[in-house]
């Protein structure tokens, strides 16, 4: 597997976590949605060749379309052509406030 894969990879799960509203990215009920590179999985992305899924868990006072929006307008340039599909998997419990 080239490196530069596994580095688009990256690449990807970081500008996705950096999105304002992302919790984290998320591997579905049973950890299915993951890229696998040698000796780990990335989960929550699948990158195909003709398609690009982030399936992520937003924070609790998300708004989902805005994030959803933002997600696919952060992983563009990254997705190398390919179409930007998102999936709201879950929603982060509110943070407790001290």
């Amino acid at each position: 597997m080239p490196d530069d894969f596994a580095a688009s990879v990256d690449a990807i799960a970081a500008v996705v976590r950096a999105v304002p509203g992302v919790s984290d990215l998320h591997g579905g009920v049973q950890g299915e949605i993951a890229v696998l590179l040698p000796g780990r999985r990335v989960p929550g992305l699948r990158l195909g060749d003709t398609a690009c899924e982030v399936h992520v868990a937003v924070d609790w006072d998300a708004d989902i379309p805005l994030t959803a929006a933002a997600i696919r307008t952060a992983v563009a340039p990254l997705a190398g052509g390919r179409p930007v599909a998102v999936t709201v998997e879950d929603v982060a419990e509110p943070r407790k406030e001290d």
